[in-house]
């Protein structure tokens, strides 16, 4: 089977300043290159996925790898899942602090395991133990970061609500990374990477690196990566919630605002979708002020931090 491949990806959905939509906009379109290179000389869609989210792990610009939301006590800890929607496949790792691009960790999982989650030291310790050089956690920590953590723990001890848990989108609020692909032979993989929320506590999980929940992928149906308040994303198993519609007749393009729309229904939810199906068709969505997106098709990149200037608020 020769299909035309496609490659989505998304920097998070939330209220990104305006000051910092270039940045997002261009780290998006420097993913598309890298994933779309690969799958227009053949290569697999979990390829394509894997170096997508490589690109934005490596991009300080996003909460994903160095630059991430730092912990209550000041460190960045990554969670990262991929999957193969052909051979349902499933690599993830959560909680790591020593390593610099969690979604290879993930791909170790997939292809050197007969398990699928690892989490934290035992996590490090067996993507150390197939290759991947262990780093020191200040390696992955900006300045900045400090900077957000320290106004934040100080709003904390003034008594002002956590915007972060409130449901309210905010401008310090999610920039989890993502990408879904189907390649030329027909098969659909699925990629989603965090650095989580600001000042988490240290252990917390959220929905990005959970099966079915922040990213899933199975042929038979479609492949997703969402974005956002985890919490509520978890209790709803939306990235499955998803593909099961449209494995039942729904098109991507009103499965995913369909989602979005339950999401914040049901439990008051702000967050993003990218969904694709095995036949090419593709739905994206968002109930924040912006979601930072991307696609690239045989046509050629079309990147964005908005799907309509009219998109509904609830």
């Amino acid at each position: 089977m020769n299909r035309s491949p496609i490659l989505l990806v998304h920097g998070g959905a939330w209220d990104i300043p305006a000051d910092l939509l270039e940045a997002h906009e261009q780290g998006v379109f420097d993913a598309l290159q890298e994933g779309w290179r690969l799958l227009e000389r053949g290569a697999s869609a979990v390829d394509a996925v894997e170096a997508a989210v490589t690109a934005m792990e490596n991009d300080p610009a996003f909460d994903a790898g160095r630059g991430s939301f730092l912990t209550r006590d000041g460190r960045v800890q990554l969670d990262a899942l991929i999957m193969d929607g052909a051979a349902m496949r499933a690599g993830g790792v959560a909680c790591v602090e020593r390593i610099r691009n969690p979604i290879q960790a993930a791909r170790l999982v997939l292809d050197k395991s007969h398990h699928v989650y690892f989490v934290g030291p035992g996590a490090e310790a067996f993507a150390e133990s197939h290759g991947m050089t262990l780093i020191d956690n200040s390696e992955l920590v900006l300045d900045r970061e400090r900077e957000r953590l320290a106004e934040a723990q100080k709003r904390e001890r003034a008594g002002v609500p956590d915007v972060t848990f409130s449901g309210s989108p905010s401008q310090e609020s999610h920039d989890t990374v993502g990408a879904v692909a189907l390649d030329s032979d027909g098969h659909l993989a699925a990629a989603t990477s965090t650095g989580g929320t600001l000042n988490k506590a240290p252990g917390r999980v959220g929905d990005s690196s959970l099966i079915g929940c922040g990213c899933y992928a199975d042929n038979s149906s479609a492949a997703v990566s969402l974005t956002g308040w985890g919490e509520p994303i978890m209790k709803l198993v939306l990235g499955k919630w998803a593909t099961d519609r449209v494995l039942s007749g729904g098109s991507p393009e009103q499965v995913a605002p369909d989602a979005i729309t339950y999401l914040h229904r049901r439990l008051g939810g702000h967050g993003g979708i990218i969904l694709l199906a095995p036949d090419g068709r593709y739905g994206l969505a968002h109930n924040t002020p912006r979601m930072a997106w991307g696609v690239h098709t045989a046509e050629g990149p079309r990147v964005g931090t908005i799907l309509r200037d009219d998109a509904p608020q609830p």
